[in-house]
Protein backbone atom coordinates (compact mmCIF):
# COMPACT_ATOMS: atom_id res chain seq x y z
CA UNK A 1 0.00 0.00 0.00
CA UNK A 2 0.91 3.32 -1.01
CA UNK A 3 2.55 5.81 2.59
CA UNK A 4 1.22 9.07 1.37
CA UNK A 5 3.29 11.68 2.87
CA UNK A 6 0.72 13.00 5.66
CA UNK A 7 0.81 17.29 6.97
CA UNK A 8 -1.01 19.28 9.32
CA UNK A 9 -2.06 22.95 7.94
CA UNK A 10 -2.62 25.03 11.42
CA UNK A 11 -1.92 28.54 12.44
CA UNK A 12 -4.28 31.40 14.20
CA UNK A 13 -8.12 31.75 13.02
CA UNK A 14 -9.04 33.11 9.77
CA UNK A 15 -5.11 33.02 8.79
CA UNK A 16 -5.18 31.92 5.58
CA UNK A 17 -5.22 28.18 6.32
CA UNK A 18 -8.11 27.21 3.93
CA UNK A 19 -6.46 28.99 0.98
CA UNK A 20 -3.09 26.81 1.65
CA UNK A 21 -5.53 23.57 1.67
CA UNK A 22 -7.20 24.79 -1.38
CA UNK A 23 -4.08 25.02 -3.25
CA UNK A 24 -2.85 21.80 -2.08
CA UNK A 25 -6.19 20.55 -3.26
CA UNK A 26 -6.08 21.86 -6.76
CA UNK A 27 -2.53 20.70 -6.78
CA UNK A 28 -3.50 17.16 -6.01
CA UNK A 29 -3.61 16.54 -2.46
CA UNK A 30 -6.10 14.67 -0.83
CA UNK A 31 -6.84 17.27 1.46
CA UNK A 32 -9.46 17.47 4.70
CA UNK A 33 -10.78 20.13 7.05
CA UNK A 34 -11.04 18.68 10.60
CA UNK A 35 -13.51 21.58 11.17
CA UNK A 36 -15.98 20.27 8.34
CA UNK A 37 -15.81 16.61 10.06
CA UNK A 38 -16.46 17.82 13.35
CA UNK A 39 -19.94 19.82 11.49
CA UNK A 40 -20.74 16.21 9.54
CA UNK A 41 -19.98 14.03 13.04
CA UNK A 42 -22.32 16.87 14.35
CA UNK A 43 -26.04 14.70 14.01
CA UNK A 44 -28.55 14.54 16.53
CA UNK A 45 -29.48 11.46 15.46
CA UNK A 46 -26.10 9.86 16.23
CA UNK A 47 -24.08 8.26 19.13
CA UNK A 48 -22.04 10.46 19.74
CA UNK A 49 -25.01 13.66 18.79
CA UNK A 50 -26.96 12.30 21.59
CA UNK A 51 -24.21 12.56 24.50
CA UNK A 52 -24.10 16.24 23.26
CA UNK A 53 -27.11 16.80 23.42
CA UNK A 54 -27.26 15.25 27.10
CA UNK A 55 -24.47 17.63 27.88
CA UNK A 56 -25.67 20.97 26.63
CA UNK A 57 -29.32 20.10 26.53
CA UNK A 58 -31.74 20.56 23.78
CA UNK A 59 -32.25 23.99 23.22
CA UNK A 60 -28.68 23.52 20.99
CA UNK A 61 -31.23 22.39 18.90
CA UNK A 62 -32.88 24.33 15.59
CA UNK A 63 -35.60 22.43 13.58
CA UNK A 64 -33.89 19.49 14.62
CA UNK A 65 -30.02 20.35 14.04
CA UNK A 66 -27.45 21.52 15.71
CA UNK A 67 -26.73 25.42 15.88
CA UNK A 68 -23.54 25.92 15.58
CA UNK A 69 -23.92 29.18 16.93
CA UNK A 70 -25.63 28.23 20.11
CA UNK A 71 -23.44 25.60 20.32
CA UNK A 72 -20.54 28.16 20.41
CA UNK A 73 -22.01 30.79 22.36
CA UNK A 74 -22.98 28.34 25.44
CA UNK A 75 -19.60 26.30 25.83
CA UNK A 76 -17.04 29.59 24.88
CA UNK A 77 -18.63 30.91 28.10
CA UNK A 78 -18.04 28.08 30.50
CA UNK A 79 -14.14 26.38 30.21
CA UNK A 80 -15.49 22.97 31.39
CA UNK A 81 -18.31 22.91 29.43
CA UNK A 82 -16.13 23.05 26.30
CA UNK A 83 -13.23 20.33 27.72
CA UNK A 84 -16.09 18.28 28.38
CA UNK A 85 -17.47 18.90 24.59
CA UNK A 86 -13.72 18.77 22.90
CA UNK A 87 -13.74 15.36 24.67
CA UNK A 88 -16.37 13.55 23.04
CA UNK A 89 -15.23 15.54 19.77
CA UNK A 90 -11.84 14.94 19.20
CA UNK A 91 -11.22 11.36 19.24
CA UNK A 92 -14.26 10.91 16.98
CA UNK A 93 -12.31 13.19 14.53
CA UNK A 94 -9.32 11.90 14.89
CA UNK A 95 -10.84 8.29 14.26
CA UNK A 96 -12.35 9.98 10.97
CA UNK A 97 -9.55 11.69 9.89
CA UNK A 98 -7.00 8.03 9.96
CA UNK A 99 -9.73 6.48 7.73
CA UNK A 100 -9.65 9.14 5.44
CA UNK A 101 -5.98 9.11 5.49
CA UNK A 102 -5.94 5.05 4.90
CA UNK A 103 -8.66 5.69 1.78
CA UNK A 104 -6.49 8.16 0.76
CA UNK A 105 -3.44 5.41 0.52
CA UNK A 106 -5.63 3.43 -1.91
CA UNK A 107 -5.86 6.12 -4.29
CA UNK A 108 -3.33 6.16 -6.97
CA UNK A 109 -3.80 10.19 -7.95
CA UNK A 110 -3.47 11.84 -4.72
CA UNK A 111 0.39 12.82 -3.84
CA UNK A 112 -0.37 14.11 -0.21
CA UNK A 113 -2.60 14.12 2.63
CA UNK A 114 -3.16 17.01 3.99
CA UNK A 115 -5.32 18.16 7.03
CA UNK A 116 -6.06 21.81 8.02
CA UNK A 117 -6.50 21.27 11.75
CA UNK A 118 -6.41 24.69 14.02
CA UNK A 119 -6.03 23.22 17.12
CA UNK A 120 -3.37 20.47 16.39
CA UNK A 121 -0.76 21.70 18.91
CA UNK A 122 -3.50 22.18 21.46
CA UNK A 123 -4.41 18.36 21.51
CA UNK A 124 -0.97 17.41 21.11
CA UNK A 125 -1.21 15.42 17.71
CA UNK A 126 1.76 17.26 16.09
CA UNK A 127 3.72 13.72 15.98
CA UNK A 128 0.69 11.59 13.99
CA UNK A 129 2.38 14.03 11.26
CA UNK A 130 5.27 13.85 8.93
CA UNK A 131 5.29 17.92 8.67
CA UNK A 132 3.51 20.91 9.87
CA UNK A 133 2.70 23.67 8.05
CA UNK A 134 1.97 27.01 10.78
CA UNK A 135 0.31 29.63 8.08
CA UNK A 136 1.01 33.18 9.51
CA UNK A 137 -0.83 36.50 9.56
CA UNK A 138 -1.15 39.61 11.62
CA UNK A 139 -3.42 40.02 14.28
CA UNK A 140 -5.18 42.66 11.70
CA UNK A 141 -5.69 41.08 8.83
CA UNK A 142 -6.68 38.08 10.54
CA UNK A 143 -9.69 40.24 12.49
CA UNK A 144 -10.67 42.40 9.28
CA UNK A 145 -10.76 38.34 7.08
CA UNK A 146 -13.00 37.04 10.23
CA UNK A 147 -15.43 40.19 9.94
CA UNK A 148 -16.12 39.67 6.44
CA UNK A 149 -16.87 36.24 7.15
CA UNK A 150 -19.62 37.52 8.97
CA UNK A 151 -18.30 37.24 12.74
CA UNK A 152 -17.92 39.56 15.46
CA UNK A 153 -14.22 40.89 16.82
CA UNK A 154 -15.83 39.36 20.14
CA UNK A 155 -16.13 36.11 18.94
CA UNK A 156 -12.39 36.26 17.04
CA UNK A 157 -11.31 36.86 20.61
CA UNK A 158 -13.09 33.97 22.09
CA UNK A 159 -11.42 31.84 19.81
CA UNK A 160 -7.87 33.24 20.10
CA UNK A 161 -8.13 32.55 23.53
CA UNK A 162 -8.07 28.89 23.58
CA UNK A 163 -5.37 28.57 21.56
CA UNK A 164 -2.06 29.04 20.91
CA UNK A 165 -0.48 31.74 19.72
CA UNK A 166 0.36 31.86 16.16
CA UNK A 167 3.97 32.60 16.96
CA UNK A 168 3.95 29.69 19.18
CA UNK A 169 3.09 27.42 16.19
CA UNK A 170 5.22 28.79 13.67
CA UNK A 171 8.45 28.19 16.13
CA UNK A 172 7.24 24.37 16.29
CA UNK A 173 6.34 23.98 12.87
CA UNK A 174 8.75 22.55 10.44
CA UNK A 175 7.53 25.07 7.74
CA UNK A 176 5.49 28.49 7.72
CA UNK A 177 4.06 30.40 5.42
CA UNK A 178 3.95 33.88 6.15
CA UNK A 179 0.40 35.40 5.10
CA UNK A 180 1.52 39.19 4.75
CA UNK A 181 0.57 40.41 0.96
CA UNK A 182 -2.07 39.84 -1.70
CA UNK A 183 -4.94 36.77 -1.99
CA UNK A 184 -2.09 35.54 -5.01
CA UNK A 185 1.10 35.73 -3.08
CA UNK A 186 -0.35 33.36 -0.80
CA UNK A 187 -1.76 31.11 -3.15
CA UNK A 188 1.84 31.52 -4.72
CA UNK A 189 3.87 30.70 -1.65
CA UNK A 190 1.32 27.76 -0.78
CA UNK A 191 2.08 26.58 -4.16
CA UNK A 192 6.24 26.43 -3.89
CA UNK A 193 5.82 24.73 -0.63
CA UNK A 194 3.65 22.04 -2.37
CA UNK A 195 6.65 21.59 -4.55
CA UNK A 196 8.97 21.45 -2.20
CA UNK A 197 7.02 18.71 -0.37
CA UNK A 198 6.45 16.89 -3.85
CA UNK A 199 10.00 17.10 -5.33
Amino acid sequence: MLKLKKVAITGGVASGKSTVCKVFQDLGAFAIDADKIVHELLSPNTNLGQKIIRLLGEDVLENGKFNRRLIADKVFKDPEILHALETLLHPAVLLRIEELYQAACQNDKARLFAVEIPLLYEIGQENSYDAVIAVLASDEKSREHFRKAGHSDQEYDRRMKRQWQPHEKASRAQYTIKNDGSYDELCRKAEQLYKTLNP
